[in-house]
């Protein structure tokens, strides 16, 4: 074969070879799996208003993705057209490549993700900074956003020395939505800085658990550290089981007894405040005492700018719900109604090694009215506040 013709061979292989190699490379801000490719900034190409409802999701781990699903698989959360965004920084120490894999392994074309990067630290979260602007533009594209549970908040971003019963896990992740949230509503932080809920006072936000923290902190209140010790006196889990079920907001006998592999959470009731949104809107009535699920051990201490109490534990010591002043739909619960295990009738445990048959959460909310009510009602609302968002909002 002529030299020329060797070398014009040669040239057509690499170049073949570098075409193929951009065809298997992800593009910036996606991720290749087994499925369609994944992109990490969905904000940054979507339109300003979705086809149906935009909810924006913080902390889009594969326990917060499966909740969403069994919700809406189940109907408490089936908007016709629903699209999920989790929204998270880069600096998270959380294994978001399994929450990728998971949209892409299972089809979930319904659950989109936008990556944040930029330097938030300590000093920055409570005021303007340089994800502002991004900030704003997840807000206004989104029909409301919910605030997922999680780990302790680190005591110095709300003033305080940290306990040694305070686990700091990922500071970065308490950065982004302690910012996120004194974006949306302001805060004792800065009382001169302009909300984004300001112009949009309808908008809804809901805080689970760590969520309903984030709101507290990201609005300049503080946090019990640690419940059973600085609010009832507790100084061993054995102190704890001496309190009452109604008492617990884990379950001490997993702690001590891990071995024997029992429900971790607990399951006891609430009281709501008379000018509580459970009352006034849901059409409960005062008397009624819901079985909620509870998984934490910090808790409300002082509320933050515009946020008052409207649910607590039936001694009054726990803030279980809060709600804010000025803007409707923001709510902040204590407990967890998205855990698929509420939903599901054949899931079962025991809750002491004393124990002789296993229970399900399902049939403790179904046995002990109107705690099923209550959860079905509490999406329901949430479901309607989004879609009313999304219509005022076109």
């Amino acid at each position: 074969m002529p030299r020329t013709i060797r070398l014009f061979s040669l040239l057509i292989s690499v170049s073949l070879t570098f075409v193929l190699a951009a065809c298997r490379t992800p593009a910036p801000g996606t991720e290749k799996g087994e499925g369609p490719e994944v992109s990490l900034r969905h904000f940054d190409t979507a339109p300003a208003q979705a086809e149906g409802i935009r909810l924006a999701i913080f902390y889009p781990s594969t326990g917060s993705l499966n909740a969403m699903r069994t919700l809406r698989e189940k109907g408490l959360f089936s908007p016709d057209k629903l699209e999920v965004v989790g929204v998270f920084h880069e600096a998270e120490r959380t294994e978001y490549d399994r929450s990728i894999a998971m949209v892409e392994d299972g089809g979930l074309d319904w659950i989109r993700f936008h990556r944040l990067s930029g330097e938030l630290n300590r000093d920055n979260l409570f005021g303007n900074h340089g994800l502002s602007g991004e900030f704003r533009d997840i807000f206004e594209k989104s029909d409301g956003i919910i605030f997922f549970g999680g780990a302790d908040i680190p005591p110095y971003l709300y003033g305080e020395e940290t306990s040694l019963l305070t686990g700091i896990r990922t500071p970065y992740r308490h950065f982004l939505e302690l910012s996120f949230v004194f974006h949306l509503l302001g805060g004792l932080q800065d009382e001169d800085f302009v909300p984004f809920l300001a112009s949009a006072p309808e908008f809804p936000v809901l805080g689970i658990c760590l969520g309903e923290q984030t709101l507290n902190v990201g609005t300049g209140g503080t946090m019990v550290q640690d419940v059973a010790s600085e609010i009832y006196g507790a100084r061993s889990q054995e102190d704890v089981i001496a309190l009452g079920k109604e008492r617990w907001h884990t379950n001490p006998h997993a702690r001590l007894f891990p071995e024997k592999k029992l429900f971790s959470y607990n399951l006891h009731p609430i009281r709501f405040l008379p000018e509580s949104l459970f009352i006034q809107e849901l059409g409960f009535s005062p008397q009624d005492t819901p079985f909620i699920m509870s998984a934490h051990h910090q808790a409300a201490e002082k509320l933050g700018r515009g946020l008052f109490p409207i649910a607590t534990s039936l001694d009054g010591k726990i803030v279980e719900a809060i709600a804010h002043k000025d803007f409707p739909h923001v709510l902040g619960i204590q407990f967890h109604p998205e855990f698929p295990v509420l939903w599901d009738p054949e899931a079962r445990f025991m809750m002491t090694p004393e124990d002789t048959s296993e229970f399900s959460a399902f049939s403790i909310l179904q046995d002990n009215p109107p705690s099923m009510e209550f959860h079905r009602k509490l999406w329901a609302w949430f479901a309607a506040r989004l879609e009313g968002s999304r219509v005022s909002r076109r």
